[in-house]
């Protein structure tokens, strides 16, 4: 009974590992779900698991700098000055973290450093659009220099690195699920053994090296999930 509980549970977060959801279909289920309440108001243990990983947090900070950059632009052409506008364009981005760009707001509004505001409050990943506007504006305020036309050249470079990361996303969507599908032939070799009648658990649970073994293997088939995660990760950055 015990062997065959533990062989179900094997099976389950094996599949789970094969079939959980990629950033893609995470993204549209956030979309679609954008009625539900917020994290603020759920339980720490429900804001624990719904964190977002590093990566898709800084690339919502990419997506929001260029949607920044676009805004400004637009409102820039329309013919409000340069703070007027900021702030305009700042107040209209859905951004990961609102907070950290209080300084920026404060500075566009009082006339401040707004270049200098910029650079501290960009983020350490995901914060290069930032690092890049507050450069054109120290150039259009400094040298008076068309600041939409350098907003826009910024926006374009932007959406063309985006471009590139989904794109290499994509393919490395085959590799991926190819590593998720040998962390799993495992699971299913215990299952093919214990169907054979050859007892795997307990000689995995019920003897020191058999435990050992169970231990080295789970060891090696998390560390080359991880490190095809991260070759991945590494590849579109």
């Amino acid at each position: 009974m015990t062997s065959a509980l533990i062989s179900a549970l094997s099976t389950a977060f094996a599949i789970w590992l094969w079939t959980a959801p990629d950033p893609a279909t995470t993204r549209l289920t956030k979309l679609l779900t954008s009625d539900m309440p917020k994290p603020s108001s759920w339980p720490p243990l429900s804001r624990l698991l719904t964190r977002p990983s590093p990566a898709r947090r800084a690339e919502a900070w990419r997506r929001a700098s260029i949607e920044l950059c676009q805004s400004l632009s637009a409102e820039l052409t329309a013919g409000r000055t340069p703070g007027e506008a900021l702030t305009r364009a700042m107040t209209a981005v859905d951004f990961p973290d609102p907070s950290l760009l209080r300084p920026v707001i404060a500075a566009a509004r009082d006339g401040g450093d707004v270049s200098a505001a910029l650079t501290s409050s960009a983020p350490p990943q995901g914060g290069e659009g930032l690092h890049r506007l507050a450069a054109c504006w120290e150039v259009g305020t400094t040298v008076g220099a068309g600041m939409a036309s350098l907003i826009d050249r910024v926006a374009h470079t932007l959406r063309t690195a985006q471009a590139h990361r989904q794109d290499v996303a994509a393919q490395l969507a085959g590799p991926r699920t190819t590593a998720r599908m040998l962390a799993i032939l495992p699971a299913l070799g215990l299952l093919m053994a214990g169907a054979l009648n050859m007892h795997p658990l307990d000689f995995l649970f019920g003897s020191f090296p058999g435990f050992m073994c169970l231990v080295t293997g789970a060891a090696l088939d998390a560390c080359g999930l991880w490190w095809t995660n991260h070759m991945a990760t590494q590849a579109q950055t």
